[in-house]
């Protein structure tokens, strides 16, 4: 590979729409990508020639671009990191797909690894939870549709099926940096 510094957002982008071309079609061409990123010839071309140096992609002028194995790899973090974003972003705070889509293309370049796979397990135990019942509301946020008295479980929220109030949580949140600050750090009382 020509260099490892690390690849751009841009870079990401062809390599996760390269990967789906070549998913469903068997190779890619440029035209594909033009089409799939909404972008120039030029700049395609400039792209490919860029993956191509740091032998992610293999690719000739007017020839099919397919990926190599590292650009695979690559490729597949990429898709993992989209994916998993959307589906935190409409399973569980219930946005609609496109919205969640163009989140999750803009979150996928700057979300670390960790962070990814506490999302993910997050999500899986959203899915699979037999006590979830939470659900989004645009106007109260987070709630839980169980019926407290109903003797069903519930999520085992205090306040199941109403709204947490922001400014308690933003009071609890204030308690709990304080008690935790360092007598040298930002939140120490002046004497």
């Amino acid at each position: 590979m020509a260099g490892n510094s690390p690849i751009s957002a841009s870079l990401e982008d062809y390599l996760e729409a390269i990967y789906h071309t070549e998913t469903a079609k068997g190779a890619a061409r440029a035209k594909d990508l033009v089409q799939a990123l909404g972008v120039q010839n030029s700049s395609v071309t400039q792209a490919l020639r860029a993956l191509s140096e740091r032998d992610l992609v293999n690719y000739a002028p007017y020839d099919v671009i397919t990926l190599t194995d590292p650009g695979r790899r690559v490729a597949l973090e990429v898709v993992k990191k989209h994916t998993t974003m959307k589906a935190f972003l409409t399973r569980v705070l219930g946005l609609d797909e496109d919205e969640a889509d163009e989140g999750a293309c803009r979150m996928e370049h700057s979300i670390s690894g960790h962070i990814l796979d506490r999302l993910l397990k997050f999500v899986e135990y959203f899915d699979q939870c037999p006590l979830n019942d939470v659900r989004w509301d645009d106007e109260v946020g987070f709630f839980c549709g169980r019926n407290p008295g109903s003797g069903e479980l519930t999520c085992g929220r205090d306040t199941c099926g109403q709204s947490l109030d922001p400014e308690t949580l933003a009071g609890d949140a204030a308690t709990s940096n304080h008690n935790n600050a360092s007598p040298n750090g930002p939140l120490a009382e002046e004497p």
